[in-house]
């Protein structure tokens, strides 16, 4: 398997939801067609707040809540949006499912679990690790898989969103 490009991992410091939603409404506001996101991290992270999070400010409208039987659901906002969970999917189920007509397609992919499929996922993308350092306070770490996200990475730490 060819190696992704990747840059520079940055950290995010979360204390409080309000601080995952900023991160949130940053990347949403970024996102263009194509957009592939991988957001991983232990369960009761905060995978399915940040995804809430970023279809509220992708302008989704209505109640956003994990696929994990379902595996995808579409939502219609700015762009359309394939929240995706597929911690009971094995590799070879997710090959089958066809996710490259999504990460390829019209809109923006959000795919909790991404580990377990990172194979397929698009060369370039993003990836979130969250984790839980607090009652309330989680560690984001980010990462662009090529680009545009290097980029998206590299501005957000410019523009002081990151600390390390």
């Amino acid at each position: 398997m060819e190696q992704h490009q990747n840059g520079e991992p940055f950290v995010y410091i979360s204390r409080r939801p309000k601080d995952t939603e900023t991160l949130a409404a940053w990347l949403a506001n970024a996102a263009v067609p194509g957009t592939v996101i991988g957001l991983d991290g232990d369960l009761g992270a905060g995978k399915t707040a940040f995804s809430q999070f970023f279809a509220k400010h992708l302008g989704v409208k209505g109640i956003v809540n994990s696929p994990t039987f379902t595996i995808i659901k579409e939502y219609e906002g700015r762009l359309p949006f394939y929240h995706m969970d597929v911690y009971r999917v094995s590799l070879e189920e997710a090959e089958d499912l066809g996710l490259d007509e999504y990460f390829y397609g019209s809109g923006v992919s959000l795919v909790e679990w991404s580990q377990i499929v990172e194979e397929l996922l698009p060369k370039p993308h993003l990836h979130l690790y969250i984790e839980t350092t607090g009652e309330t306070e989680r560690k984001i770490t980010v990462q662009g898989f090529g680009e545009p996200y290097e980029e998206w990475c590299r501005s957000l730490k410019q523009n002081g969103v990151f600390t390390e």
